[in-house]
C-alpha cells in the first residue's frame, strides 16, 4: 500500500507575527501550492532526499545561489524531527506502534523562505503519512502542537503555531494565543470563518527575496521576553487589528478590512528592519490602489483589491518587479 498525503502552503491575512507572542492572527489556506509525502512499507527505514535537498548541482555558482537562498539544509532535517516527534507523541501517550519499517519521501513546488509555509507544510505532510501508516489519530490542537516542536524543539526553529494550525484546519481560521489560553490548556483558541466572507485577495512572492524567518523573529524575540515597551505594545496593536477584521468579515464588510492590513504591517516597521525590496513589493501594491502586508516573514505578501481592472494593474507593477502574482485557492 503506498500513502499519499499532503499539505498546503498559507498566508497571514492579519496579525502576523504576533503568533508566536500571544497573539492573535487569521490565516487563510493557499491550495495553490502544496507540499506532499509518499510512504510506503519497507524492509528498513529509508528517508529519501527530494530535489529540493540539492545533493546534485549544475556548476558551484548553483550551489553559492542554493545555499545563500536556502541555506545548508533542505528538507531531509524536517522529514527526520518529523518523525522522531510522532514517535515521542505515541510514547508519552501509550500508543503502541507496529514494528514494521517504511520509505518516505517528500517534494513541495512551495517557494522557499518567502513566508508561505514551507518548512511546516514538509513536516504536516510527513506527519498525516506516519498516522495514516500506523493507525494513530491526533486531535487537531495537539497535531499542531506536534508539528510545531518538530521544528522548534527539534531543530531550534523561531516559529509559532500559526502555520501549523492552519495546515492542520485549512481553510480561514481566528486564531488566539493568549498567555492564559495556552498556559491552561497548552493551545489556542481557533475558530474557522467562511471563506465567501473575505474580499477579493491577492498573493504575490519573489523567490529572490528569501530571507529565513529564523534571522527576522529573533532579535524581536529578544526584546519580547526582556519586556521592551515598544515591542509588548505592537504585540497588542496586533492583536487587535486580528480582533477588528474578525468582526468586519463576521458582519460581512470584509471589503473594508484593506486599511487594516496596511496598518498591520506599518505596526510592523516599528519593530522589525525591512529589507528594501521586500518594502519595495509594499509600496508597489499600494501604488497600484491595493492594500498589501507580508504573508509571512518576508518574500510574499498579501492585499485586497477592488475590482478586475485594479488586479490586472497590481499584476503588471509587481511582475515589473519580478514578483509572481496569483489569487488564493481557499475553499
Amino acid at each position: 500500500m503506498i500513502i499519499k498525503t499532503h499539505a498546503y502552503a498559507r498566508a497571514g491575512l492579519i496579525g502576523n507575527p504576533s503568533d508566536g507572542f500571544f497573539g492573535k492572527t487569521i490565516s487563510i489556506i493557499l491550495r495553490n501550492y502544496r507540499a506532499e509525502a509518499t510512504l510506503y512499507e519497507s524492509p528498513e527505514l529509508r528517508i529519501e532526499p527530494s530535489p529540493e535537498d540539492f545533493t546534485h548541482l549544475a556548476s558551484l555558482k548553483d550551489l553559492v545561489r542554493e545555499v545563500k537562498r536556502h541555506g545548508y539544509y533542505g528538507g531531509m532535517r524536517l522529514a527526520k524531527a518529523a518523525i522522531k516527534r510522532f514517535a515521542d507523541y505515541c510514547d508519552d501517550h501509550g500508543i503502541e506502534l507496529e514494528n514494521r519499517n517504511f520509505t518516505i519521501r517528500y517534494t513541495t513546488n512551495i517557494p522557499r523562505l518567502v513566508g508561505m509555509a514551507g518548512s511546516s507544510a514538509i513536516v504536516t505532510a510527513v506527519v498525516r503519512a506516519l498516522m495514516a501508516f500506523y493507525g494513530v489519530e491526533i486531535p487537531k490542537p495537539h497535531l499542531a502542537n506536534l508539528i510545531l516542536s518538530a521544528e522548534k524543539s527539534e531543530l531550534g526553529i523561531s516559529a509559532g503555531l500559526q502555520d501549523r494550525v492552519i495546515q492542520v484546519y485549512e481553510g480561514v481560521v481566528f486564531m488566539d494565543f493568549s498567555k492564559e489560553l495556552m498556559d491552561r490548556q497548552g493551545y489556542g483558541r481557533y475558530e474557522p470563518i467562511a471563506p465567501n466572507l473575505l474580499p477579493p485577495l491577492y498573493i504575490a512572492f519573489d523567490a529572490n527575496r528569501a530571507e529565513s524567518s529564523e534571522w527576522v523573529h529573533n532579535p524581536v524575540r529578544t526584546l519580547f521576553e526582556k519586556g521592551d515597551r515598544k515591542v509588548l505594545d505592537a504585540m497588542q496593536g496586533f492583536a487587535e487589528l486580528t480582533e477588528k477584521t474578525r468582526m468586519l468579515l463576521l458582519a460581512r464588510r470584509g471589503h473594508e478590512i484593506g486599511p487594516l492590513l496596511n496598518a498591520n504591517f506599518d505596526l510592523r516597521t516599528t519593530i522589525y528592519n525591512i529589507a528594501e525590496g521586500n518594502r519595495s513589493m509594499v509600496m508597489t501594491a499600494r501604488r497600484a490602489g491595493a492594500s498589501a502586508k507580508f504573508a509571512g516573514s518576508g518574500g510574499a505578501i498579501i492585499g485586497t483589491y477592488e475590482d478586475e481592472t485594479m488586479f490586472r494593474a497590481l499584476e503588471k507593477a509587481l511582475n515589473g518587479i519580478g514578483c509572481v502574482v496569483f489569487k488564493p485557492e481557499i475553499a
